[in-house]
């Protein structure tokens, strides 16, 4: 439950707010050498001016490659190549942006909601498997019962996240 928490959390991080970020190109791949490559594996990524990334490439003959891959990773943004380093500068987001980035979080959200369910659901049939076996009930109604307490504060925990930053991306 831990590790959907920590997974929603760097889905987080790749939800544009309008401030600069590196982590807004954690998920883009750049097809260097025959294999799909991290960017961040390839490249220095620096905030500058706290509205422009610079991504300063460690092999300068990758800038165009890198270059191609933003713009093919859907993320709405134009990467500005000088020959040695390219620049991105994050534009002001638009209401209508905003507006579809929530509906992005909320979605991250359902998905780790979802995943933490999935991880009590199996608990609690390994939870039967055992009845039979090694367990009373007694003792396996009270791991059920401390089950349901810990999903419910990790649902909540997520819906926190999830208001914090709603209210991140909707914020002019």
């Amino acid at each position: 439950m831990k590790k959907a928490l920590s997974n929603l959390l760097r889905e987080f991080h790749t939800v544009r707010t309008g401030r600069a970020n590196p982590a807004l190109l954690d998920r883009v791949e750049v097809e260097y050498y025959g294999t799909a490559t991290p960017l961040k594996g390839l490249c220095n990524i620096s905030v500058s001016e706290g509205r422009t990334l610079v991504i300063q490439p460690y092999d300068k003959s990758a800038l165009k490659d890198i270059e191609q891959s933003i713009h093919k990773s859907g993320l709405g943004l134009t990467p500005n190549n000088d020959g040695s380093v390219i620049r991105i500068n994050i534009p002001q987001l638009t209401e209508e942006r905003r507006k579809e980035l929530t509906k992005v979080v909320k979605k991250y959200a359902e998905e780790s909601r979802v995943a933490v369910r999935n991880i009590r659901r199996n608990t609690l049939e390994e939870f039967k498997k055992l009845k039979t076996a090694q367990i009373s009930e007694d003792e396996i109604k009270r791991q059920e019962e401390s089950l349901q307490k810990m999903t419910d504060k990790y649902i909540k925990d997520i819906d926190k996240m999830t208001s914090d930053k709603e209210a991140e991306v909707m914020e002019v």
